[in-house]
């Protein structure tokens, strides 16, 4: 029986993320910004929902190679679990460390070191596209003949593991830190310091990187994020942005060959008559400046209570689209997303935002009435919507110009 595991744990991150918030605030440490927390947040749901449409079409590329092309029979005992958690491990961390050191996969996984502030909601900020080629470096292990279902197991257990390693309130682990993948390896991964990037690419296991030269010790201050900041609270730019820098870079490109490299060699990497590599920029501390766009304070609960809309209905999604018919698994989806670039939007004060919101809470009451959803829902649904469209336009009468604030 195939579980998601990942899915189920849903409830104990949030848990998890509401005891370090709390912590936040006993000890003053902005370890957390409202816009920040809900761009990762939003990143997270987005990644969940994308990943229903592709899932089962990858893991049963698994599937077929294990029940067709194996070349050994393993037993499911105590030992072949053990042997594939390591070789999960292994294989993860050279999936990962290809996706900093090649453009096109680097394009997918950036989504997730886009943050400038470093706690757990971070370890929901996940790619929408890197599922689809991730997959491809456990291969080996369906070839060998390890069972998909111990597979998927073990890879979600890998998965899971790193989540409590998204946090600055856990600073050393002693002599775990020799063996183990620990918050403080991991903030390393995370910085954009030159001396931290494309280090520390461990899943669980510390061990790969000692074995094959990418390890680094957290020393000075770890400054969060990429070389080139995202500067947008917008999820669907975030999947796409460095997709159109790299197009951008072949189409300057005359020669085929460099157009071809951009997207297979490291970040950084630009053609000779593009000034060639361009390593990362040292940090200075004194003009270091996080991405933090100013917005209507009263929109704040606003927003909260559009994301809430979001992660309500992508839950909701996430745990029934095995029953649901496909229209109206499109349509939901597709509200929540749309909901999720409003929120965005409203942190930034876009000037199309007011318009896109409009828009959006009234493609939100045709759908629910036109995809037939159960009358509970039609009823509680159209209910929330129309009391948004008036607190929306009450906000807006309020200060009718953002661009104002």
């Amino acid at each position: 029986m195939k579980v998601d595991y990942i899915a189920l744990s849903v409830p104990v991150f949030f848990i998890l993320i509401g005891i370090e918030l709390v912590y936040n605030f006993y000890k003053k440490l902005n370890y957390y910004r409202l816009n920040d927390s809900i761009a990762n947040l939003s990143q997270g749901i987005g990644q969940q929902l994308t990943g229903i449409f592709m899932k089962t079409a990858l893991f049963f590329g698994y599937k077929y190679i294990f029940e067709h092309w194996r070349f050994f029979e393993l037993p499911k005992t105590i030992w072949v679990w053990i042997l594939l958690f390591i070789c999960v491990d292994f294989f993860y961390y050279w999936f990962h460390r290809m996706s900093h050191q090649i453009n096109a996969l680097w394009a997918a996984h950036i989504v997730h070191h886009q943050s400038e502030e470093y706690n757990l909601t971070v370890a929901l900020r996940q790619s929408w596209f890197q599922g689809w080629f991730s997959w491809v470096f456990y291969l080996p292990l369906a070839f060998l003949g390890f069972d998909p279902i111990m597979f998927l197991t073990l890879s979600s257990f890998n998965t899971l593991y790193q989540f409590w390693i998204h946090t600055r309130a856990i600073k050393t682990m002693g002599p775990l830190e020799y063996i183990l993948n620990t918050p403080s390896h991991h903030r390393v991964h995370h910085g954009s310091n030159p001396k931290y990037i494309d280090k520390n690419h461990a899943g669980t296991l510390i061990i790969w990187d000692r074995l094959f030269g990418t390890l680094q010790k957290e020393e000075e201050e770890v400054y969060f994020g990429i070389t080139k900041p995202l500067a947008s609270w917008n999820p669907v730019w975030a999947n796409i942005h460095y997709w159109n820098d790299l197009v951008k870079t072949a189409r300057q490109s005359p020669k085929i060959t460099d157009k071809i490299k951009v997207f297979i060699k490291p970040p950084g990497w630009f053609p000779a008559h593009l000034g060639g590599f361009q390593t990362a920029p040292e940090i200075n501390p004194i003009t270091y400046k996080k991405y933090n766009p100013i917005y209507q304070s009263k929109l704040t609960g606003y927003i909260l209570v559009q994301f809430v809309v979001a992660l309500v209905a992508g839950s909701a999604i996430l745990f029934s689209y095995t029953k649901m018919q496909t229209i109206p698994l499109v349509g939901a989806t597709l509200f929540t997303m749309f909901t999720l670039i409003s929120c965005g939007a409203l942190l930034e004060q876009r000037k199309w935002q007011i318009r896109f919101e409009y828009v959006r809470l009234s493609l939100g009451i045709a759908m629910i009435i036109l995809l037939k959803f159960p009358i509970s829902y039609q009823v509680i649904f159209v209910g929330i919507q129309l009391i948004s469209v008036i607190w929306f336009f009450n906000l807006q009468k309020a200060n009718p110009n953002p661009d104002e604030n």
